[in-house]
C-alpha cells in the first residue's frame, strides 16, 4: 500500500525552462533582488524554479501575510522593494494587508501572482483558486495592478516598478501573469532584462527654493517637522538642522531622520502634545516629507500659527493636513541640498533643548511608567544598533518608540498609520536576513504576537539569531482601555495565554520568563550571546508590581 509520504511517480510537464518566469525573476535579479518572500504553491512554480539558478533566497513564511510584513522589514534594511511571490486565488489575497500595509505606510513592494489562462476570465467553472477579479481586488488596494499579456508586459511592468520607487512615492504594485504566459516561452532580449539606470533626484523650483530660504534665514523659532519622506535626505537634513539651530521632532515613520542622540533632536514624539505645541508656536514649520496624518497625531492636531514650508515628492500633498504657505514639489535627497546651498553662510545663535527634552521624556513615561522601564531596560542590554521589531501593541506606543534611542533610519519596525497586527514578528525575521551582523529584536504585546506566531519557525528554519520580547498584558489591552473609555466592561479582549517559553521551545527555539526588571536584563544578555531563536516572556503585571 502507498503510503502518505511517498510521492507519486508522474511524467514531467514539459515547460520551457526559458519561460515568461525566468524573464521576469532575472530583471528583478539585475536590479538587486536577491531574496524573496512567499509560499511556493501548485500555480506559481516557474517563478521559484528560476530562484536558485540567479541566487536568489526563497523564505518561506508560514502565511502570506508574514511574506509581505517579511518583505517590509528587508526593504526597509536594503533600500531596494520587498517581493512577494503568491499563488493565485486565496494566496495573493491572503497578503493584502501587507500590501494595504505597505500602501499607507508609502513602503515599495512588489507581489508576484499567477493568474489564470488568457480567456478563462470569469469562467466561473470551479477551477483551482479559482478567483472573480483577483487583479481588482489587488488594485483596489495597491497603487497599481496589472495583469500582463507577454513576458515583455511584465519585464516592462517591473521596469515602472522601479522608477515609482526610486523616483515617486513609492507604494506597492501587483503584477499578475497568467499561467499560459508564466509557462511559456519568453522572447526578451537581453537588453530589456538590464536594469535601468538610475535617474537624479527631482529638485524643487529654484525661485521657491530660494523664497523658502528666505524665510528659514529670518525665523527666529524655526522647528522641523520630518517624517518617512525625510529619510531620502540622509545626513543633509542634520547638517540643515544645525545651520538654522532647529529642533527636529519626527514622525514614527520618520525615527531617526537625525540620530535620536543630537543635540537638536525631539525624538519620533509628534504625538505628544508638547512637540504638537513646539511646532504650533513656531515662526518657520519645515515639514519635510510627511503629510501629517491623524494617526500620527495620537487625537491631536499641529495648527501652525506661523509660515509652513513643506517639501514633498507630490503636489498633492502640500495642502493635505496642513496647508503650505511655501510648497517645494521634489525627493527631500535633492531638495534639501538646495536649501543648504541657499542658506551657505547662515548660521543662527545655538538653541539648547535639554529643558524641553526633559518634558517630552516626563510626558512620555506618564502614558506608562511600567512599559517605559521595560523599554529602557531593553534598551540598556541590546547593542546600540540594535533593530527593534515593532507592532500594533502598548509596547510600542508607550514604549520602545520613545524610550530607545535610536541613531539610523529604519531600526524601528513599525507601522503607525495602518496599524495592523502580526507585522513585528514577520518584519524583524525580513530584517535580520538583510542585516545579518546587527542585533535584531522583536518587541509585541503577547495579542498581536499571536497574529504571527506560526513565523518563529521561519526564524528557526532560516538559522537566524533573533530575540522575541513577549510583552503580556493578559490580551488586546489597548483595546480593553478603549471599552473603559466607552464607560463598557471589557468584552473579548481578556485572553488566555498559553505558556510562551514553552510555546518557543516547542518551535525549536529557547524560551524564559523575565518577572522583573533585572530578569529581563540578564535574560536580554543571555539571549545575545547564546543565539538562535530566543523567546522571553515579560508578565507585564508582575513588572508594574516590582516597580
Amino acid at each position: 500500500m502507498e503510503t502518505l509520504d511517498q510521492e507519486t511517480s508522474v511524467a514531467p510537464l514539459q515547460i520551457p525552462a526559458d519561460n515568461a518566469g525566468l524573464a521576469i525573476m532575472s530583471v528583478l535579479r539585475n536590479y538587486g533582488i536577491d531574496t524573496i518572500f512567499g509560499i511556493p504553491g501548485t500555480h506559481n512554480l516557474e517563478f521559484y524554479r528560476h530562484l536558485a539558478p540567479l541566487g536568489i533566497r526563497p523564505v518561506t513564511t508560514r502565511h502570506e501575510q508574514g511574506a509581505g510584513y517579511g518583505a517590509d522589514g528587508w526593504a526597509q534594511q536594503t533600500g531596494l522593494p520587498g517581493v512577494v511571490i503568491t499563488t493565485s486565488g486565496p494566496g495573493l489575497l491572503n497578503a493584502l494587508s501587507a500590501a494595504g500595509t505597505a500602501y499607507c505606510e508609502s513602503r515599495p513592494l512588489i507581489v508576484l501572482s499567477p493568474g489564470v489562462p488568457e480567456g478563462a476570465e470569469f469562467s466561473d467553472n470551479g477551477s483551482l483558486h479559482e478567483t472573480k477579479d483577483a487583479s481588482a481586488a489587488a488594485g483596489a488596494i495597491m497603487e497599481w495592478s496589472r495583469r500582463v499579456h507577454s513576458a515583455q508586459e511584465a519585464v516592462q511592468a517591473v521596469h515602472d516598478a522601479f522608477e515609482l520607487f526610486r523616483h515617486g512615492r513609492p507604494r506597492p504594485v501587483h503584477i499578475e501573469v497568467p499561467l499560459n504566459i508564466l509557462e511559456s516561452r519568453h522572447s526578451c532580449t537581453p537588453e530589456l532584462l538590464e536594469a535601468l539606470p538610475l535617474l537624479e533626484p527631482v529638485q524643487a523650483d529654484d525661485g521657491a527654493v530660494a523664497a523658502a530660504a528666505a524665510a528659514l534665514r529670518s525665523a527666529v523659532r524655526p522647528v522641523i517637522l520630518a517624517g518617512g519622506g525625510s529619510l531620502h535626505a540622509g545626513d543633509n537634513l542634520r547638517r540643515l538642522a544645525e545651520r538654522l539651530q532647529a529642533p527636529v521632532v519626527t514622525t514614527l515613520n520618520g525615527k531617526a531622520a537625525i540620530a535620536e542622540d543630537h543635540p537638536l533632536s525631539l525624538g519620533s514624539n509628534i504625538r505628544l502634545p508638547r512637540a504638537q505645541q513646539l511646532a504650533d508656536d513656531a515662526d518657520v514649520l519645515l515639514v519635510v516629507g510627511s503629510k501629517v496624518g491623524e494617526a500620527e497625531m495620537w487625537g491631536g492636531a499641529v495648527t501652525p500659527r506661523g509660515s509652513v514650508i513643506r517639501i514633498d515628492i507630490l503636489g498633492t500633498q502640500l495642502d493635505k493636513n496642513i496647508p503650505a504657505d511655501l510648497g517645494l514639489v521634489g525627493d527631500a535627497s535633492a531638495v534639501v541640498p538646495q536649501l543648504l546651498a541657499e542658506l551657505d553662510g547662515h548660521q543662527a545663535p545655538v538653541t539648547n533643548l535639554a529643558a524641553l527634552r526633559t518634558e517630552l521624556e516626563e510626558q512620555a513615561r506618564s502614558l506608562s511608567p511600567e512599559l517605559a522601564a521595560v523599554s529602557e531596560t531593553i534598551a540598556a542590554n541590546v547593542a546600540a544598533d540594535a533593530i527593534i521589531g515593532g507592532d500594533s501593541s502598548q509596547i510600542t506606543y508607550f514604549g520602545t518608540s520613545s524610550f530607545i534611542p535610536q541613531q539610523q533610519p529604519h531600526s524601528l519596525l513599525y507601522t503607525p498609520a495602518y496599524a495592523t497586527l502580526g507585522y513585528g514578528l514577520p518584519a524583524s525575521i525580513g530584517a535580520k536576513i538583510a542585516a545579518p551582523d546587527r542585533q535584531v529584536v522583536c518587541v509585541a504585546g503577547d495579542g498581536a504576537l499571536m497574529f504571527a506566531i506560526q513565523e518563529l519557525i521561519t526564524a528557526v528554519e532560516q538559522g537566524l539569531d533573533l530575540t522575541v520580547v513577549c510583552v503580556d498584558n493578559g490580551g488586546y489591552a489597548e483595546i480593553r482601555q478603549n471599552e473603559r473609555d466607552r464607560g463598557m466592561e471589557p468584552v473579548g479582549v481578556n485572553l488566555a495565554q498559553p505558556n510562551w517559553p514553552a510555546l518557543a521551545d516547542a518551535f525549536g527555539g529557547h524560551g524564559q520568563r523575565a518577572a522583573t526588571l533585572a530578569e529581563l536584563g540578564d535574560a536580554l544578555r543571555s539571549a545575545a550571546t547564546d543565539g538562535g531563536l530566543q523567546l522571553i516572556h515579560v508578565p507585564l503585571a508582575e513588572i508594574a508590581a516590582s516597580l
